[in-house]
């Protein structure tokens, strides 16, 4: 499994606005300074967001973005499947397989299945809040 720029970025966006979220909406032109993310590339990612109730926008003057929901109520779980579409670790687990002839008698699917429920269950045990914490 692979989690690509898209998901890394989602991420370190939603950090951002969390660390800066008392100054209200922040331009996207500012996280992608901080970032060093192609603000290009963050336009591509944020609808998504937005359409998933994880960002506010604002356009005109004075807009930009903000974290709609509580960083502790943000989890890193959710943000992947959104941006990667789902964690899978192989082609029939993922929700548009078709089913596998040989998934009755597949000695490796009871492995694959538990692997994912593992994944699943360690991102969606990691928040924006547990991210925010220097260690």
């Amino acid at each position: 499994m692979l989690i690509s720029t898209r998901g890394r970025y989602a991420l370190r966006v939603l950090i951002d606005l969390a660390e800066h979220g008392e100054t209200g909406y922040i331009p996207m032109k500012k996280v992608a300074e901080r970032q060093g993310i192609s603000l290009k590339y963050l336009e591509q990612i944020l609808p998504s967001l937005s359409k998933n109730g994880f960002v506010d926008g604002v356009h005109g003057k004075g807009g930009g973005y903000r974290l709609a929901k509580d960083p502790k109520d943000c989890k890193v779980g959710e943000i992947l499947r959104l941006t990667e579409g789902n964690l899978a670790p192989v082609a029939c687990l993922t929700c548009e397989a078709k089913q596998c002839e040989r998934m009755g008698e597949c000695r490796t699917y009871p492995m694959w299945t538990e692997f994912q429920q593992l994944v699943n269950e360690y991102f969606d045990g990691i928040t924006i809040a547990d991210l925010m914490k220097k260690e």
